[in-house]
Protein backbone atom coordinates (compact mmCIF):
# COMPACT_ATOMS: atom_id res chain seq x y z
CA UNK A 1 0.00 0.00 0.00
CA UNK A 2 1.38 3.44 -0.92
CA UNK A 3 0.06 6.05 1.49
CA UNK A 4 -0.12 9.69 -0.04
CA UNK A 5 0.24 12.46 2.26
CA UNK A 6 -1.48 15.62 1.37
CA UNK A 7 -0.05 19.01 2.86
CA UNK A 8 -0.24 22.26 2.40
CA UNK A 9 -1.24 26.28 3.95
CA UNK A 10 -4.24 26.34 5.34
CA UNK A 11 -6.75 27.14 2.86
CA UNK A 12 -4.83 25.66 0.45
CA UNK A 13 -7.39 22.84 -0.39
CA UNK A 14 -5.64 20.03 0.52
CA UNK A 15 -9.24 18.28 0.93
CA UNK A 16 -9.78 19.28 -2.67
CA UNK A 17 -6.61 17.66 -4.14
CA UNK A 18 -6.89 14.63 -1.62
CA UNK A 19 -10.79 13.95 -3.10
CA UNK A 20 -9.73 14.29 -6.83
CA UNK A 21 -7.26 11.25 -6.34
CA UNK A 22 -10.18 8.67 -6.46
CA UNK A 23 -8.30 6.44 -3.68
CA UNK A 24 -10.03 6.24 0.02
CA UNK A 25 -9.35 9.25 1.78
CA UNK A 26 -8.92 9.19 5.77
CA UNK A 27 -9.81 12.99 6.39
CA UNK A 28 -8.82 14.25 10.13
CA UNK A 29 -10.63 16.91 9.63
CA UNK A 30 -14.06 14.92 9.22
CA UNK A 31 -13.10 12.22 11.68
CA UNK A 32 -12.94 15.24 14.09
CA UNK A 33 -16.21 16.22 13.71
CA UNK A 34 -17.73 12.55 14.19
CA UNK A 35 -15.62 12.77 17.32
CA UNK A 36 -17.20 16.41 18.58
CA UNK A 37 -21.03 14.85 17.45
CA UNK A 38 -20.62 11.15 18.98
CA UNK A 39 -18.05 10.43 21.51
CA UNK A 40 -18.95 10.67 24.80
CA UNK A 41 -15.81 9.82 26.19
CA UNK A 42 -13.75 12.50 24.61
CA UNK A 43 -16.59 15.09 25.36
CA UNK A 44 -15.97 14.13 29.45
CA UNK A 45 -12.52 14.08 29.24
CA UNK A 46 -12.31 17.78 26.86
CA UNK A 47 -15.16 18.93 29.74
CA UNK A 48 -13.07 17.72 32.82
CA UNK A 49 -9.68 19.24 31.02
CA UNK A 50 -11.79 22.80 29.72
CA UNK A 51 -14.76 23.10 32.53
CA UNK A 52 -15.36 26.66 31.91
CA UNK A 53 -15.45 25.83 28.18
CA UNK A 54 -16.89 22.66 27.16
CA UNK A 55 -20.46 22.54 28.61
CA UNK A 56 -22.64 20.33 26.35
CA UNK A 57 -22.92 17.23 24.15
CA UNK A 58 -22.71 16.79 21.39
CA UNK A 59 -19.53 18.85 21.46
CA UNK A 60 -20.17 22.91 20.42
CA UNK A 61 -17.14 23.77 17.95
CA UNK A 62 -18.07 27.61 19.54
CA UNK A 63 -16.52 26.31 22.52
CA UNK A 64 -13.89 24.91 21.17
CA UNK A 65 -12.90 27.84 19.69
CA UNK A 66 -13.41 30.15 22.86
CA UNK A 67 -11.36 27.98 24.92
CA UNK A 68 -8.53 28.23 22.50
CA UNK A 69 -9.21 32.08 22.03
CA UNK A 70 -9.12 32.92 25.65
CA UNK A 71 -6.17 30.33 26.47
CA UNK A 72 -3.67 29.34 23.53
CA UNK A 73 -2.64 26.25 25.72
CA UNK A 74 -5.87 25.35 25.66
CA UNK A 75 -5.57 23.95 22.25
CA UNK A 76 -2.79 21.70 23.52
CA UNK A 77 -5.03 19.86 26.01
CA UNK A 78 -7.76 19.54 22.77
CA UNK A 79 -5.25 18.16 20.98
CA UNK A 80 -3.83 15.78 23.46
CA UNK A 81 -7.17 14.33 23.77
CA UNK A 82 -7.91 14.42 19.89
CA UNK A 83 -5.04 13.16 18.53
CA UNK A 84 -4.89 10.16 20.46
CA UNK A 85 -8.53 9.48 19.29
CA UNK A 86 -7.42 10.56 15.63
CA UNK A 87 -4.85 7.96 15.59
CA UNK A 88 -6.98 5.00 16.82
CA UNK A 89 -8.90 5.98 13.63
CA UNK A 90 -6.15 6.09 11.53
CA UNK A 91 -5.05 3.01 12.32
CA UNK A 92 -8.79 1.48 11.37
CA UNK A 93 -8.55 3.13 8.60
CA UNK A 94 -5.33 1.68 7.39
CA UNK A 95 -6.17 -1.55 8.55
CA UNK A 96 -9.64 -1.33 6.60
CA UNK A 97 -7.82 -0.48 3.63
CA UNK A 98 -4.87 -2.40 3.24
CA UNK A 99 -5.27 -4.06 0.23
CA UNK A 100 -5.90 -0.79 -1.39
CA UNK A 101 -2.80 0.14 -3.88
CA UNK A 102 -3.07 3.79 -2.49
CA UNK A 103 -4.88 5.71 0.52
CA UNK A 104 -4.64 9.21 0.80
CA UNK A 105 -4.49 10.76 4.50
CA UNK A 106 -5.88 14.12 4.52
CA UNK A 107 -4.72 15.27 7.83
CA UNK A 108 -3.97 18.99 8.60
CA UNK A 109 -0.92 17.96 11.17
CA UNK A 110 0.47 15.34 9.51
CA UNK A 111 4.05 16.08 9.97
CA UNK A 112 3.76 18.21 12.80
CA UNK A 113 1.59 15.19 15.23
CA UNK A 114 4.64 12.93 13.43
CA UNK A 115 1.52 11.13 12.20
CA UNK A 116 3.50 9.90 9.09
CA UNK A 117 5.73 7.06 7.78
CA UNK A 118 9.02 7.51 6.47
CA UNK A 119 7.74 5.95 3.31
CA UNK A 120 5.12 7.69 2.73
CA UNK A 121 5.18 9.83 -0.09
CA UNK A 122 3.76 13.46 0.51
CA UNK A 123 2.17 15.71 -2.05
CA UNK A 124 2.58 19.55 -1.19
CA UNK A 125 -0.64 21.20 -2.47
CA UNK A 126 0.33 25.22 -3.95
CA UNK A 127 -1.85 27.97 -3.91
CA UNK A 128 -1.82 31.38 -4.64
CA UNK A 129 -2.09 33.55 -1.22
CA UNK A 130 -5.02 35.93 -2.71
CA UNK A 131 -7.08 32.40 -3.56
CA UNK A 132 -6.17 30.95 -0.18
CA UNK A 133 -7.21 34.31 1.84
CA UNK A 134 -10.41 34.47 -0.83
CA UNK A 135 -11.56 30.42 0.33
CA UNK A 136 -10.66 30.68 4.17
CA UNK A 137 -12.51 34.33 4.34
CA UNK A 138 -15.69 32.41 2.90
CA UNK A 139 -15.47 29.62 5.59
CA UNK A 140 -18.57 30.16 7.86
CA UNK A 141 -16.85 29.97 11.11
CA UNK A 142 -13.90 32.09 9.42
CA UNK A 143 -12.10 33.56 12.89
CA UNK A 144 -8.74 35.76 11.80
CA UNK A 145 -7.47 35.39 15.64
CA UNK A 146 -8.12 31.64 15.44
CA UNK A 147 -6.20 31.09 12.29
CA UNK A 148 -3.25 32.48 13.69
CA UNK A 149 -3.11 30.64 16.38
CA UNK A 150 -3.47 27.57 14.12
CA UNK A 151 -0.62 28.72 11.97
CA UNK A 152 1.95 29.06 15.07
CA UNK A 153 1.42 25.43 15.59
CA UNK A 154 1.99 24.10 11.68
CA UNK A 155 5.38 24.40 9.85
CA UNK A 156 5.73 26.66 7.47
CA UNK A 157 4.49 26.18 3.99
CA UNK A 158 8.08 26.89 2.44
CA UNK A 159 9.44 23.97 4.82
CA UNK A 160 6.67 21.69 3.77
CA UNK A 161 7.75 22.31 0.41
CA UNK A 162 10.70 21.20 0.19
CA UNK A 163 9.86 17.86 2.13
CA UNK A 164 7.59 17.14 -0.34
CA UNK A 165 7.88 14.41 -3.00
CA UNK A 166 5.23 16.00 -5.53
CA UNK A 167 3.90 19.46 -5.69
CA UNK A 168 0.09 20.09 -7.10
CA UNK A 169 -0.99 24.04 -8.42
CA UNK A 170 -4.19 24.42 -7.21
CA UNK A 171 -6.14 26.11 -9.06
CA UNK A 172 -9.36 25.62 -7.64
CA UNK A 173 -10.41 23.58 -10.76
CA UNK A 174 -11.04 20.42 -11.03
CA UNK A 175 -9.64 19.58 -14.55
CA UNK A 176 -6.06 20.84 -14.04
CA UNK A 177 -5.92 19.04 -10.55
CA UNK A 178 -6.80 15.96 -11.74
CA UNK A 179 -3.98 16.40 -14.74
CA UNK A 180 -1.36 16.80 -12.06
CA UNK A 181 -2.84 13.86 -9.92
CA UNK A 182 -2.54 11.54 -13.23
CA UNK A 183 1.02 12.71 -13.63
CA UNK A 184 1.55 11.56 -10.02
CA UNK A 185 -0.37 8.27 -10.12
CA UNK A 186 1.68 6.94 -13.21
CA UNK A 187 4.68 7.81 -11.46
CA UNK A 188 4.81 6.12 -8.47
CA UNK A 189 2.72 3.00 -10.21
Amino acid sequence: MIRIGIIGDIGSGKTFVANNFGYPVFSADLEVAKIYKKDKKIFLKLKNKLPKYISRFPVDKNEITNAILNNQNNLNKIIKIVHKEIRKKLNVFLKKNKNKKIVILDIPLLIENKLFNKKDLLVFVDSKKKNIDKKIKKRPNYNLKLLKIFKKIQFSPSYKKKISHFIIKNTFTKKPVKNEIIKIINKIL
